[in-house]
Formats: C-alpha cells, sequence, structure tokens
C-alpha cells in the first residue's frame, strides 16, 4: 500500500513537472541591428504586442546592436549561453553576420532572420521584404514625378551603410528603375552613404546643393530618415522642396506627414508583419508543428502570404506606397 502511494506521488510529481516544462514560455532573444530609428522602434513595439507575448507564452529580450555588426554577433554569443529557444535577428550586415546562423546552428537554437537579410540558405527561415523591389518602386516613383523617359535628369542617390542587404538590394532596385528610363537620360550625380540616418543625410545634402547649384532634380533615399534629411537641407537652403522629386522607404511617421505634404513619397516596409510574423515562425521552430499563428497579419495578407505550417524558407512581406489617400489611415492604426 505504501509503495502504491509512493509510486501515486512519484507520478503526480512527473506529471506536474511535464505540464511546468510544457507552460514554459519560449525564450526569444531578438537582436536589432541599432534602436535608434523609428522604424526599428516600431518592431520592438510590434513585437512586445504579439498575441503570444501578451499572453506570457514568449518572453523577448531584445539587445541593441549599435549599428555595429560585431557587436551583434557578441550578442548571439549572449543569446545561445544562456539558452534562448530562439533567436531573431535584424542583420547590420549582409556577409559579417552569418556567424550567428552558424553558431546558432551548432547550438541547434532556430534562427529567423527579419527585416534585413544574410547571405545565406543555413537560417531557419527569414521573413523579410524584397528590397529590391522597395528601391525599384521609390525610384520609379522619382523618376516618373521626373518623366525621365522624355527628358533627362539629375538625382542623387542616399544609401544606407555599405555592405548592408538593404544597401545592397534596394540599390540594384533603383538601378533598375533608372535603367527603364533608357541610355542616358538619368545622370546620378552622386551616390554616398548615411548610414540610415537623417542626422548624416541633411549634411551630406547641403553638400551636394553647394556643389550641384540648381542641378538636382530628385533624391532617392534608400530609407525614409535619409531622405527627410534631405528635405531639411533642401529646405534649410532656402529651396522649394516641392521643386524636387524625393522618395524613402519604410513609412515611419515623419514620412507619412510629409507625403501629406505632398513633399515627398514613402513606401511602407511593415514592421508589423515582419516582427510579428518573424516571431510566429520562431515559435513554430521551438514549440513543433502544433503551434498555430497568432498574429492577424497572416489573415491581412492572406492572398500573398501562405504560412505553410510556418516551414517556409522564405516569407516575403508585401510593400504598401503611401498615398494622401491612405496616409492618416496608416498613422492611426499607430496609435
Amino acid at each position: 500500500m505504501k509503495m502504491t502511494k509512493i509510486a501515486l506521488l512519484a507520478s503526480a510529481m512527473l506529471v506536474g513537472n511535464m505540464a511546468a516544462a510544457q507552460a514554459a514560455p519560449v525564450k526569444i532573444a531578438v537582436l536589432m541591428y541599432g534602436n535608434k530609428a523609428e522604424f526599428v522602434q516600431l518592431m520592438e513595439r510590434y513585437g512586445k504586442a504579439h498575441p503570444a507575448v501578451k499572453s506570457g507564452d514568449a518572453v523577448l529580450t531584445f539587445y541593441d546592436g549599435r549599428y555595429d555588426a560585431s557587436v551583434q554577433n557578441d550578442q548571439a554569443a549572449t543569446a545561445i549561453q544562456t539558452r534562448a529557444d530562439a533567436i531573431i535577428v535584424n542583420p547590420m550586415d549582409f556577409e559579417a553576420n552569418i556567424d550567428i546562423v552558424t553558431n546558432a546552428n551548432e547550438a541547434k537554437i532556430p534562427v529567423v532572420v527579419t527585416n534585413a537579410r544574410l547571405n545565406t540558405e543555413d537560417m531557419t527561415s527569414e521573413v523579410v521584404s524584397n528590397d529590391e523591389l522597395g528601391g525599384y518602386l521609390e525610384a520609379k516613383a522619382v523618376l516618373d514625378k521626373l518623366q525621365c523617359k522624355t527628358k533627362k535628369v539629375n538625382v542623387v542617390i542616399i544609401e544606407g551603410p555599405k555592405g548592408g542587404s538593404g544597401e545592397i538590394q534596394r540599390g540594384k532596385g533603383n538601378d533598375k528603375a533608372i535603367a527603364e528610363c533608357g541610355p542616358g537620360q538619368v545622370t546620378v550625380l552622386e551616390r554616398k552613404t548615411a548610414n540610415w540616418s537623417r542626422a548624416e543625410a541633411q549634411p551630406l545634402m547641403e553638400n551636394w546643393l553647394q556643389k550641384h547649384r540648381g542641378k538636382i532634380n530628385g533624391v532617392i533615399g534608400q530609407n525614409d530618415e535619409m531622405a527627410l534629411g534631405a528635405i531639411e537641407a533642401i529646405k534649410g537652403a532656402g529651396l522649394n522642396v516641392k521643386d524636387f522629386a524625393i522618395a524613402g522607404v519604410d513609412g515611419v511617421s515623419d514620412a507619412i506627414h510629409a507625403v501629406q505634404a505632398g513633399e515627398m513619397v514613402s513606401i511602407l516596409q511593415d514592421a508589423k508583419g515582419q516582427m510579428q510574423g518573424a516571431i510566429d515562425v520562431a515559435m513554430r521552430a521551438a514549440k513543433g508543428s502544433s503551434y498555430q499563428p497568432q498574429s492577424d497579419i497572416w489573415k491581412q495578407y492572406a492572398k500573398e502570404l501562405n504560412w505553410n505550417n510556418g516551414t517556409s524558407k522564405h516569407y516575403y512581406i508585401p510593400w504598401t506606397v503611401v498615398t494622401p489617400e491612405n496616409a492618416q489611415q496608416l498613422l492611426d492604426a499607430r496609435k
């Protein structure tokens, strides 16, 4: 009889331990390349709003990579050492951050890449937007306004950090749109990086306005922050912003306001779609096939985005061109 009670007690403890283990939250390390930009801040905000995070089923630990690939690699090592159940990485560098995937794979920790890309197929999955298409759409918006097929025009391109996937792929998209104008129709007067920074883009544009006085017709900013820096430089020089064709990528709030003011075009990159999609894919990798996605982004993009049981190597979040007609709706969604 005593043995039976002991056996029952042991069985109950085992069941209790198993239940506790099943109820343990999934620990996800989120490695962001840097947290100064509004877009990254939006990603963090939407990550914390994911239903699995709000319910306690997942716990996110955010790391600020400080715009340094080596810092991100070190932070990944910390996440691996502290036994994260999954890693989500928004990488700074297309090549240098491949180590994150390599080392996590050795530790058997799934890695989901989001926002920017890595030059590898060894990650568990990626939840991104097609940056080449984004670069094409923004450049086409500038060049269509300038009527590049009927007259010769001059533009400047403010690039993202050199070596990052955004700079590489958006640059390809920029070049594709320029080529469609025809041989010799578009002259790129300047093409330099401002490292995704509004503060760096402003003096860069100020210098170009001095150097190419009266010659610049359009500004292709590979993100909104840099396009907004160019706008500040133009205004500071006493020029009319509406005399220029200007575009950026991301759909940050200031850029949406600038669209409403008729000062630029923005191609919205969905921070919620990328982050919450990445969390769902990471949860599926950590919990197994029983996990069902909890973010509403899969319903929002049902026509373009197939969950596929969370096992696809690549998930592409669609772009949205910000227009005066949809701008307020996009702003209201952030309240």
